[in-house]
C-alpha cells in the first residue's frame, strides 16, 4: 500500500541531492564564494539528516497494513521535512546572494524552491492527517495521489536548486564538509 509513496520520495531524495551533492571542483575559488558556501553548507548537513531519516521512516513501512501506523509515521515524516526544507530556505536566504552572476537570481529562485518544498510537506502533512484509516481502499487511493504530488513537487523545485549550485558556486559548495555528498536515496523502491 506505502510503494508508490516510497517510489515518490526516490524523487524527492534525488532533489536533496541535487542540493547537497554538488560536482567536484579543482580550481581555486575566491575567499568570498569560499565563505558564502562555507554559510551554507555548515547548516545544511542537520537538515538533509532531517529529511534522510523522515525518508528512511517511510520507507520503512513498505510492507506495513496497518494504516494508523502508515498515518502516523508519515504525518510526522511530511513534518519533519517540511520543517528541515524551511530551515534550508533559511540558510540560503541569511547567506545572501553568491558572489557571482545572477547570484541573486539563483539565491532567490533556491530559496523559493526551499520554501516551496516546506509548504507543499506541510500540505501533504495535512492531507496524510485527514485520510480515513478505517476505510483500507480510500487509505490506499489517497496515498497514491499523495505519492503523485510528491512526484510532480519534486521535479518543479529541483531546477533552481541545480541552477544555484551551478558552476563555481557548485565547486565552492563541494568543498565543504557539510555538503559532501551522502547517500539520500531510498533503497526500497520497489513497486
Amino acid at each position: 500500500m506505502n510503494k508508490k509513496l516510497v517510489a515518490a520520495l526516490s524523487g524527492g531524495a534525488a532533489l536533496v541531492l541535487a542540493l547537497t551533492g554538488c560536482g567536484g571542483g579543482g580550481e581555486d575559488q575566491s575567499k568570498k564564494l569560499d565563505e558564502w558556501a562555507k554559510s551554507v553548507c555548515d547548516q545544511m548537513q542537520p537538515q538533509v539528516k532531517k529529511i534522510t531519516d523522515a525518508n528512511a521512516a517511510i520507507v520503512g513501512l513498505t510492507n506495513e497494513e496497518d494504516s494508523k501506523k502508515i498515518q502516523q509515521t508519515d504525518s510526522q515524516a511530511f513534518q519533519a521535512s517540511a520543517d528541515a526544507y524551511k530551515a534550508l530556505a533559511t540558510s540560503v536566504d541569511r547567506a545572501g546572494a553568491p558572489p557571482v552572476k545572477d547570484g541573486e537570481t539563483s539565491q532567490k529562485n533556491a530559496v523559493k524552491a526551499l520554501n516551496d518544498l516546506s509548504g507543499a510537506y506541510t500540505g501533504l502533512k495535512k492531507r496524510i492527517d485527514e485520510l480515513d484509516t478505517g476505510d483500507q481502499a480510500k487509505f490506499g487511493e489517497g496515498l497514491k495521489v499523495i505519492a503523485g504530488d510528491i512526484a510532480k513537487l519534486t521535479s518543479r523545485s529541483d531546477e533552481a536548486l541545480k541552477k544555484l549550485q551551478s558552476g563555481d558556486v557548485g565547486k565552492a559548495m563541494a568543498k565543504q564538509p557539510g555538503c559532501k555528498r551522502t547517500s539520500v536515496s531510498p533503497s526500497a523502491t520497489k513497486q
